[in-house]
């Protein structure tokens, strides 16, 4: 498979109030999905979930979900460089109904679920917040739906942020086998969005328009670089996207990796992640042509940019903030 099927650009899979729609059955496989909901403020929008558990993840903006006879207001965060975010899961089997009195944008990472557990409130407070790699390859990692970390039936999802010039994902891994204890057979999607440059002039705008009057400067739109390649030679996969904010990449199987952030831009990912295996857990295992990169990291620092956000949690009222770690399990 190449970039057209697993590459999808942004507006690609719009449906309705959703500006991406990617449901197990579209991507060709059984068990993850993401929606992205936008809301202007004031707006609302209900939603069954069927058979997927879901969570309302804050990428912009605040709101209120209603579930199972519950209100959770859900504080947000300006944007996704901003901070670690609240969030709410919801069951499958429900109905949830999703306010945003200021507006905002909210993605919804999904699993095909089997039980039916209760929608709660994850408070950023108890979100851990990993460190991971060194050097270039020094990343932030938002574990907010890691097995360790918060109860789900099936679904796995974490954040990811990358300053500008540096490499996550790497050495490039795996996880498309269940081979216990080494590694666990998960689909995986990869949702981003990349910071923008500073406002100025593009090369085709005349210094002066008719009238006298300059045209205003433009923010420059960010762009980061993601490699998926194959596994194996019965599974043929070759994927070099330059992605953008609101792109997405499909990982049915592979290798995956590096994800890039071109110098000048911060990148963020979602990875949202769910599969067959009886047990909810993430194992993989890096390509051997490059796991030795992993020795080199003990010699080097960790990127003093990080972490990226100006606060990496704490709820309202004074809940605190999460510890930042530095993990030798890196991804």
């Amino acid at each position: 498979m190449t970039d057209g099927k697993l590459h999808l650009k942004r507006g690609s899979s719009a449906e309705g109030a959703f500006s991406l729609a990617i449901t197990p059955e579209q991507a060709g496989w059984a068990f993850s999905g993401l929606r992205v909901l936008e809301l202007a403020p004031g707006a609302s929008h209900g939603f069954d979930s069927g058979p997927d558990e879901l969570l309302v993840l804050p990428l912009a903006g605040g709101c209120v979900v209603d579930c199972d006879g519950e209100r959770f207001e859900v504080t947000g965060r300006d944007d996704v460089f901003d901070r670690v975010t609240d969030f709410v899961y919801v069951p499958r089997d429900a109905h949830a109904e999703v306010t945003s009195p200021g507006g905002g944008r909210f993605a919804l990472p999904s699993a095909r679920a089997r039980r039916r557990l209760a929608a709660r409130y994850g408070a950023a407070a108890d979100v851990p917040v990993e460190l991971r790699g060194a050097g270039q390859a020094s990343r932030q990692v938002n574990n907010f739906c890691r097995p360790d970390s918060f109860e789900a039936d099936k679904l796995i999802a974490v954040e990811v942020l990358t300053p500008g010039g540096n490499w996550s994902s790497w050495p490039p891994h795996k996880h498309d086998q269940e081979r216990p204890p080494e590694e666990t057979q998960l689909e995986e999607v990869y949702y981003y969005e990349i910071s923008s440059g500073p406002p100025q002039a593009t090369a085709t705008e005349a210094p002066d328009s008719p009238g006298g009057r300059t045209p205003p400067p433009r923010s420059i739109e960010g762009v980061g670089y993601q490699r998926v390649y194959s596994s194996g030679p019965d599974r043929r996969i070759d994927v070099r996207a330059e992605v953008r904010t609101g792109d997405v990449v499909l990982v049915p199987y592979g290798w995956h990796g590096p994800s890039m952030a071109a110098p000048g831009y911060d990148m963020y990912y979602l990875n949202v992640m769910a599969g067959p295996g009886e047990e909810r857990a993430w194992r993989f295992c890096d390509d051997p042509a490059h796991a030795w990169v992993r020795a080199t990291w003990a010699g080097q620092a960790v990127d003093p940019r990080l972490p990226m956000t100006s606060e990496v949690g704490g709820a309202p009222g004074g809940g605190g903030a999460p510890s930042v770690s530095v993990e030798e399990r890196r991804r």
